[in-house]
């Protein structure tokens, strides 16, 4: 939308109303092809979340270098009323991001963590 933005925003095809609760996938009108060593990100748009409730059910959606087509969104409606978008109005972002070089490897046992923390899991840096 401006200079400098990270991502671009994806605009409904077409119109559609989305009732609370319900979920949609959503065309944009845009094809893409990623390159390689690269993948899209499909984002949340903060003021539809935050104003109607409006979030990506899979966010963020990954969009593969090997996807050709058009980008689709899905969207679903957490908050308690019903949301009407227009054909053109912005209903998520979309960001090319370089993926680093990795490989994976198979061990026997990981290496400790740092800080002591890995076998501890979710939470274990505290609740706050």
């Amino acid at each position: 939308m401006r200079a400098g933005d990270a991502a671009a925003d994806l605009r409904a095809a077409e119109a559609f109303r989305l009732e609370p609760g319900e979920r949609k996938l959503v065309p944009t009108g845009w094809s893409v092809a990623v390159p390689e060593g690269m993948a899209g990100l499909v984002l949340a748009r903060s003021g539809l979340a935050v104003k109607h409730g409006i979030a990506l059910v899979n966010a963020p959606g990954l969009v593969d270098s090997g996807y050709r087509g058009e980008l689709r969104v899905i969207l679903v409606n957490l908050g308690s009323e019903p949301f009407i978008a227009m054909a053109g109005e912005r209903i998520a972002q979309f960001m090319v991001v370089e993926l680093p070089a990795t490989r994976n490897v198979v061990v026997d046992k990981l290496p400790e963590s740092a800080d002591g923390r890995g076998v501890a899991g979710f939470g274990s840096s505290g609740t706050s």
